[in-house]
């Protein structure tokens, strides 16, 4: 992960030299290298990252997900990135203004909350519209149940600790894509986290 903000708006110049310790490790071992800037507001930012990416010869750029701002604006993004990474935990921060550090909101940070959901949504079918990746990280994630929800909006591609591998395996496994659809459906018309995650787990 290469940092995007402030760094490439002060420091452009420290953009660059990660930028290029990354194309000559890709020269080095010719590995396959996606390169993705955390903390992305605007299309604008997603494409002056993408711009210095390719600029290094690296074909994959791509942009993290964490601010409702580039959420809402998911499809712009992909007009100049290759794929998105939504970090849930920033995301549900920001989304209902609760900082992750305090536990009196730890209500409000829930996954489950729909407000967060709608989001991922929005951005799932930014990417089946643009044809490109759309992938979760964070503790959503690992959530065995919240998993197959994520499929069913769309997400592409799961990060997870591997402890939540095999959990999370196994109940995908368990599932047709239409089912994690239909799970999605009713997770996304719940008014709240609890009812959200009843939902899902009476569908189950």
């Amino acid at each position: 992960m290469v940092g995007l903000q402030p760094v490439a708006r002060v420091r452009p110049d420290v953009l660059d030299t990660q930028l290029a310790a990354v194309a000559q490790a890709v020269q080095d071992t010719d590995a396959e290298v996606w390169v993705m800037a955390p903390m992305v507001s605007t299309a604008r930012e997603a494409a002056e990252f993408a711009d210095r990416v390719r600029g290094h010869g690296l074909p994959t750029a791509g942009a993290m997900v964490e601010v409702p701002a580039a959420a809402l604006r998911a499809a712009q993004l992909l007009e100049h990135v290759d794929f998105l990474s939504i970090g849930t935990n920033d995301l549900g921060q920001y989304t209902m203004a609760a900082d992750r550090e305090c536990g009196e909101l730890a209500d409000l940070l829930d996954p489950w909350q729909p407000a967060l959901l709608d989001l991922i949504a929005r951005c799932a079918g930014a990417g089946r519209e643009a044809g490109k990746p759309v992938g979760v990280c964070g503790e959503a994630a690992s959530d065995p149940l919240l998993a197959c929800v994520l499929v069913g909006l769309g997400i592409s591609s799961l990060s997870m600790s591997p402890g939540a591998v095999g959990p999370v395996n196994a109940q995908l496994r368990q599932r047709t894509m239409d089912e994690c659809a239909r799970l999605a459906d009713r997770v996304l018309a719940a008014p709240d986290a609890d009812a959200a995650r009843a939902a899902a787990s009476i569908a189950s």
